[in-house]
């Protein structure tokens, strides 16, 4: 996965953007005519060519250890896998809400999620963050985008993604739906764990990604953009599904998920796996289904496996 091309505007941050002042931006777009003005987001058209990159990167073991409590992980000496995600969030925010991108991050529904690590990332290793926006391709339910991501050490990706997002409106029944589908679980698989979602799942994996999107914070802020309830964050689920099959992942794989319906919180779901493939349900409903892929792990410039 290439995330530059030849006429990409690469921007490096000195350091990480603060999240919340962005939402304020990445919201005004819901006020009726603040698209209008340059600096809000949400006008419409294509996706910017601008790639941010930030540097010199170290997860904070502390946040580290907070966000594998929320996400069911056991503490140990390396990254979860989904952790990468969570220090690229405030760039993924800052692209999205640049005066020039067409769409207003609140409000967008996050419909897919791809992950490769090549090797495990150690707590204290300097990570060199890339993020990329895709251009807008027609979708059947209105318009989608990709966010790229990469984290290089000594200049060799060690782990990137793919965030496949939806711009509900007026689709393209015709278009492919912006995300290859997965291999489902059979509905006959038998649960290995039923998982209690607290109303306040939100707000706890807020507090730890920084990822507070009003839609996942309380019913009173999510109602307004069309849920009767807070719901659960897509890349919670998706850790929280890692976590469970922790023991079992190898150092290296790729793991491909999509988003097929929100869970309101609170409720009870169902994790279950069969070989590869996992899903997250509550009775036939199904939340997500996912897909983990083996891959040779990357080598150092001296030969050797990280």
């Amino acid at each position: 996965m290439t995330v530059a091309s030849a006429k990409v505007k690469t921007r490096k941050l000195e350091s990480a953007p603060q999240v919340l002042p962005l939402y304020a931006r990445a919201a005004a777009p819901l006020v009726p005519g603040a698209s209008l003005l340059p600096f809000v987001p949400g006008g419409g058209g294509e996706i910017p060519d601008i790639q941010l990159q930030l540097d010199g990167v170290v997860a904070d073991p502390g946040a580290v250890a907070a966000y594998a409590k929320v996400c069911g992980f056991a503490l140990r000496d390396h990254l979860p896998p989904t952790y990468p995600h969570v220090l690229a969030f405030p760039l993924h925010m800052a692209l999205m809400a640049d005066g020039s991108f067409p769409f207003g991050a609140v409000g967008l529904v996050h419909i897919a999620n791809q992950i490769t690590q090549y090797r495990r990332l150690g707590i204290g290793e300097e990570l060199a963050l890339r993020v990329q926006a895709t251009k807008v391709a027609p979708h059947p339910k209105g318009r989608a985008f990709e966010v790229v991501t990469e984290a290089r050490v000594d200049r060799q990706v060690a782990w990137e993604s793919t965030s496949t997002f939806l711009h509900r409106g007026k689709g393209d029944p015709g278009a492919a739906p912006g995300a290859q589908l997965v291999p489902t679980v059979a509905e006959e698989t038998r649960a290995s764990a039923e998982w209690r979602l607290p109303g306040d799942l939100g707000r706890r994996y807020g507090a730890v990604s920084g990822d507070r999107n009003p839609i996942h914070m309380h019913a009173l802020t999510a109602k307004p953009l069309g849920f009767h309830s807070a719901i659960a964050h897509g890349m919670w689920t998706k850790a929280r599904a890692l976590a469970a099959l922790e023991p079992r992942l190898p150092d290296a794989f790729a793991v491909d998920v999509r988003f097929r319906r929100p869970i309101y919180l609170p409720t009870k779901v169902e994790f279950a796996t069969d070989g590869s493939l996992f899903t997250v349900r509550k009775r036939t409903d199904r939340h997500l289904d996912g897909q983990i892929t083996p891959i040779t792990p990357k080598t150092s410039p001296k030969g050797k496996a990280q």
